[in-house]
């Protein structure tokens, strides 16, 4: 699930959907009606915050820069990149610049036309 308001959240989206060429994925904007219902253990302002994994027949659920981690194993190949999670510091890092992202995401690959919206979103270094 992520934000179907941010332009740069939809084209990573269209590289997820070709990456995923078996198929695994179902991928949602936040804004779809009935989320609240489907996934009631996700707070709305999570979605806000960062994009959420959810495991279909469990229901566990990975978000931030863990989410990301858990795409990659979960896509073909992705493997090839989630070893690096292994690495010690990496996970910490990561999440650190998954924040800066999420905070600044309607700032990051807008044009001209791109309308700027603040999420107001404040997350603990």
């Amino acid at each position: 699930v992520y934000d179907g308001h941010c332009n740069i959240c939809q084209k990573l989206v269209r590289a997820l959907k070709k990456w995923d060429s078996h198929g695994e994925l179902e991928i949602l904007p936040s804004q779809t009606p009935g989320l609240g219902a489907r996934f009631p253990w996700i707070p709305p302002r999570a979605y806000l915050e960062s994009v959420q994994v959810i495991q279909g027949r469990t229901g566990r659920t990975w978000q931030g820069a863990a989410a990301i981690e858990r795409l990659l194993d979960v896509l073909p190949k992705g493997k090839f990149i989630s070893w690096v999670f292994s690495i010690p510091f990496v996970r910490p890092l990561a999440e650190k610049f998954y924040r800066w992202f999420a905070r600044n995401r309607y700032h990051l690959g807008c044009g001209e036309h791109c309308q700027l919206r603040d999420a107001n979103l404040s997350f603990p270094e």
